[in-house]
Order: structure tokens, then sequence, then C-alpha cells
């Protein structure tokens, strides 16, 4: 009789023991039916809103296609520059297609995958700024949305020429090209695949120069602790660009060549 108590205890012990199933953020989207996608929608044309009031862009397709693959429905959370990081903190959202760059900074908050897009910083310019060069934004009134590249590296820039007090911040990058436009700001920093659209949406508005920092690589981002989640994501990304995916939609709303994904000396 004691040998059965004990090995029953010992039983109940060992199941104690044993750690509990784990579901992952693979499983609840599967389970949930639902890929919830955070993307900036006022980032023309990787993410904006079509004629009637619809998600529309690269970034948009991009989550439209991973749900397809995943065999789930997508939906489209619009998030601000800011609140890209936040949504995945707070879980309000699976997965960011918005164009974030992988510092290692936001790495402490949130996972990065891959890269799956790549831009530069490039200035749209009021028509009368008499901006051509970079070296022309000296004493100028530059914008740029609030928590960004752009920003950040704007600001290391202005403080150097001691020009702080000229900057800008705007929540959206709409807000930021409705201030150039209406003559509030000089120019203000956006990345090269929003160029030709603003351009073509505002006549006060030109192309103006090229921004010095190096090229931007922008990564799918992902709860930082999800390792099973960001190796699906990678797997995703890498699929998009062996079925020529990425190229496809890159062509259609950029209306130019994919660019290279791999980093030099990377490996990737």
């Amino acid at each position: 009789m004691n040998f059965i108590k004990l090995a029953a205890t010992a039983a109940v012990l060992a199941t104690l023991a044993t750690p509990a199933a784990f579901a992952d953020k693979l499983d609840d989207v599967i389970n949930n039916g639902v890929l919830r996608c955070a993307v900036v929608l006022d980032f023309p044309p990787i993410g904006y809103r079509d004629a009637n009031n619809e998600p529309a862009g690269f970034d948009v397709e991009y989550c439209n296609d991973m749900a397809a693959a995943l065999e789930v429905d997508a939906e489209i959370i619009p998030v601000t520059w800011a609140e890209r990081l936040p949504a995945i903190v707070t879980n309000r959202a699976d997965i960011v297609f918005g164009g974030t760059s992988d510092s290692l900074a936001r790495a402490k908050t949130v996972g990065f995958s891959i890269p799956y897009a790549i831009y530069f910083a490039q200035a749209v310019v009021g028509k009368d700024s008499g901006i051509k060069s970079f070296e022309d934004m000296k004493g100028k009134r530059i914008a740029a949305a609030v928590g960004t590249v752009p920003e950040q590296e704007w600001m290391k820039i202005a403080e150097q020429w001691g020009e702080s007090n000229l900057y800008q911040g705007y929540q959206s990058e709409n807000e930021v090209f409705l201030a150039v436009a209406q003559g509030k700001a000089d120019a203000g920093i956006t990345t090269n695949t929003a160029v030709k659209p603003i351009t073509d949406q505002y006549d006060s508005i030109v192309p103006g120069p090229r921004m010095p920092w190096t090229t931007d690589y922008t990564s799918v981002a992902g709860p930082r602790k999800d390792v099973t989640w960001l190796n699906y994501i990678n797997l995703f990304i890498t699929h998009q660009v062996r079925s020529g995916r990425y190229d496809e939609l890159w062509l259609k709303y950029v209306g130019d060549t994919a660019p290279e994904l791999r980093i030099p000396g990377v490996m990737y």
C-alpha cells in the first residue's frame, strides 16, 4: 500500500515538474483566425488609404500575403510612426509592417525580422524654398514625423549647426507634407519612395536633396521573446523574395526595380 502511495505521489510530482504546453504567437494567430498588422497609412505608396478610404499599399499587401500563407484573415490596424512599437508591446497587433529601422535600441523592446524593404532619406521642399542641395538646408525650417529615424538623424545635424530651434516635429508624415505645402516649413524629410506621390499631389512641393546618412534597412517587428514567430516571419520574407512577389509589389507601388535586400558582408 505504501509503495502504491509513493508511486502515485511520484507521478503527481513528475506531472507538476513537466513544463506546461506553451502556445506561442504563431499558434495564437492561427487559433484566432486573424493576423493583426499594424501599418502606417500616411506613408504612400508603402501605406495609405485609397479613393474608397480603404488601406492600400506595399505594406498592406504584404500583410494580406502573410495572412493568406497562414490561412487566416488580415486585419489592418492604422498606427502613427510613434505607435509602432507600443502596438507590439501592448499586444494591440501581432506584427508591424511600417518601415521600421532595426536599431539596437529598439531591439531592446521588440523583435526584428531580416530586412523586408530598403529606403534612403530624402527631402521634399517648398518650390520657393531655394533648397537645391543638402547644404542649402542650413537656416531653414525642417520638419519630420515624431519617432522616426529621419527625425533622430536630422536632430544630430541640427545640433551641430546650432539650429535645433528650427526643427518642427509632427505626429504623421501627412502633417509634415501639409506644413511644407502651406509654407509653414521649408522642407520635410521622408523616404525616397514617398517623394513622387507627394510631389504629384502638391503643386507647391518639389523633390529635394538626399540626406547624408546611411541606407535604411527596415524590418518587420514582432514580440521580442517570441523566437518561433520571428523565425516564421523570416521564412515568409524569404519566400516573398524567392517567388518574385517582393519584386512584383515593389514595381507596382514604387515603380522601380526592387532593391537588393542583402546587406554587404552580412549573412542574410
